[in-house]
């Protein structure tokens, strides 16, 4: 147990590194909190985000590699999106990767004066040049790089972009150990504007287990409540893509960008289908026993020999969201070809789909025509999304590297803001109506896991602007605690606040473990205080029209209730950053 914070600073510029203590880990925990912590000691707030000397920090927590599920990293970055502090999260081995070299963060700054690799352990650090990689997509660069750092294969994990951090694309994301992702937000053009196309990070290092007797009893009981009594069951078996049918039925899944939010077709890309047709195997993120990861495959032939190549593509709810009702795919194969497509350039999957679903829109309404797509956009074309997917991840014209940046600005240039299903960034895929819209454009990652909101309008139909308030202000605390742990989110029905207390008491840190509720407090306080203070405005965030002409199963969107319950969100956001 550290009472302290063993962070690991290596400035690109000058090739040198430095083992930085930094106190606090009893008011702000780890991950979300010390990522928050990190930018205001090394981070500046008046410097643009690809300046040399803005921090790329991985941030892990003080249960990871104790506990099951505690599987994710926090990564954060000033966002080329906005300018503004965010955090993206991602599973895979990097959490492990960085707790087994000893390790509590990595920050990255400076900016390489050649495409490089960055590979960190617990006795070494190496910046290898590897201009040979720039170009490449993720797929190719990491079986590269696998080849290249083949030492402890198993406790060392691979971060790496592809064409889209190369070409600084606002939803360039990082592909984490192929399967995983820092989707949102633009942690991938980041790392492309300080030449750094990988990190690789080598757990090769141990930690003795702890001594307190409490310790085994209590990880054999959250085991047990995380395998053997069904609570994780649905994320094994079909996983998030059940979502498919029940906000179908809901009235709340998105269709053609957002045009309708139900559609009979939905049967074909639902769960149950690609279970039944696509599934090839399960797989986990390090340290998870649940095994939540669903990779299915896809074939391609080679015309000249009849043969056939079979690819491995990883699917949840989201990307099948954004790559098929979206665009009006509605074929699990199909779904996924354009997935793999979107996932080798190194998009953000669900900012690419949907910025392509308001091309696709933008295009019927004579708005763009082929000379800014390329290819003719029309909603269900296979393969017309695969090149498109394809032009856009490698910016291949002024039209693609401006949507790049991000739908709205495309749509500033050409027109379409109406349509432009945006809050704050690319929406996530429920359409559930005015708690969700409000959650997600005013909320921290402007992600549907800030809050709980995407999951609570599937079952509550009333629209009382205070209640929804505190709702999202109370359900914000312990998911912000959860990931400075960092938990995997899936997991939250596990990890109460008593139980981590309790998790946290076994490991030796006993004051954190008799202030959760307040640290969680602090930690929210902190996040939201580094964002404001980089530039966030509630007021300045525009819900496209298109959301307010949505019905679904509570029947139409309120125009005025979704303005005012906005509106009070970011007066409490604001009152929460000048906390004294």
């Amino acid at each position: 147990m550290r009472d302290h914070f063993k962070v690991m600073k290596v400035d690109l510029s000058n090739r040198k590194a430095e083992i930085v203590r930094l106190e606090g880990r009893d008011e702000l925990a780890g991950g979300s909190g010390l990522a928050a912590l990190v930018f205001n000691k090394f981070g500046h707030i008046d410097r643009p985000w690809n300046h040399p000397e803005q921090p790329l920090t991985l941030a892990v927590g003080p249960l990871t590699g104790f506990f099951p599920l505690m599987s994710k990293t926090v990564c954060s970055f000033k966002s080329p999106y906005h300018d503004q502090y965010t955090e993206s999260h991602a599973g895979g081995r990097s959490a492990l990767a960085l707790a087994f070299a000893g390790l509590d963060a990595l920050v990255v700054t400076g900016r390489a004066s050649e495409p490089c690799c960055l590979a960190v352990g617990s006795r070494s650090l190496e910046i290898r040049p590897v201009g040979f990689l720039w170009g490449k997509d993720v797929l190719r660069s990491g079986k590269i790089l696998r080849n290249m750092f083949k030492t402890a294969s198993g406790h060392r994990s691979i971060l790496r972009i592809g064409q889209a951090g190369e070409n600084l694309l606002a939803m360039a994301g990082i592909n984490a150990d192929t399967y995983r992702h820092f989707g949102r937000l633009g942690g991938g053009a980041v790392m492309g504007s300080k030449n750094l196309k990988a990190i690789v990070i080598n757990g090769d290092a141990i930690f003795d287990r702890p001594e307190s007797k409490q310790y085994a009893p209590l990880y054999k009981t959250v085991f047990e409540q995380v395998t053997g009594k069904g609570m994780m069951k649905k994320y094994h078996d079909l996983g998030t893509p059940a979502n498919i049918m029940s906000l179908n039925k809901l009235e709340s899944l998105p269709w053609r960008n957002l045009q309708a939010t139900s559609d009979p077709a939905a049967q074909n890309i639902s769960g149950e289908r690609f279970a039944k047709d696509a599934l090839l195997r399960n797989i986990a993120c390090a340290g998870c026993p649940v095994g939540c990861i669903h990779v299915g495959f896809i074939r391609e032939k080679f015309m000249e020999d009849n043969r056939y190549l079979y690819r491995q593509v990883a699917y949840d709810y989201e990307p099948i969201f954004a790559t098929g009702s979206m665009l009006g795919v509605t074929s699990c194969f199909s779904v996924l070809s354009i997935m793999d497509v979107i996932e080798r350039v190194g998009l953000d999957v669900m900012s690419g789909g949907v910025a392509l679903a308001w091309a696709t829109e933008a295009t019927q309404r004579g708005l763009i025509g082929p000379e800014q797509t390329i290819v003719k956009l029309n909603f269900g074309d296979t393969e017309a999304y695969k090149k498109a997917a394809f032009y856009l991840g490698t910016a291949a014209n002024e039209f693609y590297q401006l949507l790049g940046q991000g739908t709205i600005k495309a749509a500033e240039r050409y027109g379409g803001q109406e349509f432009a299903c945006v809050l704050g960034q690319e929406m996530a895929g429920y359409a559930t109506g005015e708690l969700f819209f409000t959650a997600q454009s005013l909320g921290f990652r402007h992600s549907h896991l800030d809050t709980g909101a995407y999951s609570y309008e599937q079952k509550h139909a009333e629209r009382d602007i205070d209640k929804m308030v505190e709702f999202l202000i109370n359900d914000e605390a312990p998911r912000t605690f959860l990931t400075s742990m960092v938990a995997c989110l899936f997991a939250r029905g596990v990890y109460t606040p008593p139980v981590l207390a309790e998790c946290l008491h076994v490991l030796g840190y006993k004051k954190l473990a008799a202030n959760v509720n307040a640290v969680a407090l602090n930690i929210r306080k902190l996040r939201w205080k580094t964002r404001f203070d980089t530039g966030f405005d509630p007021d300045s965030i525009t819900i496209p029209k298109r959301f307010f002409k949505i019905k679904s199963w509570k029947g139409p969107v309120d125009p005025e209730y979704l303005k005012h319950l906005k509106k009070r969100y970011g007066e409490r956001l604001r009152s929460i950053a000048n906390e004294p």
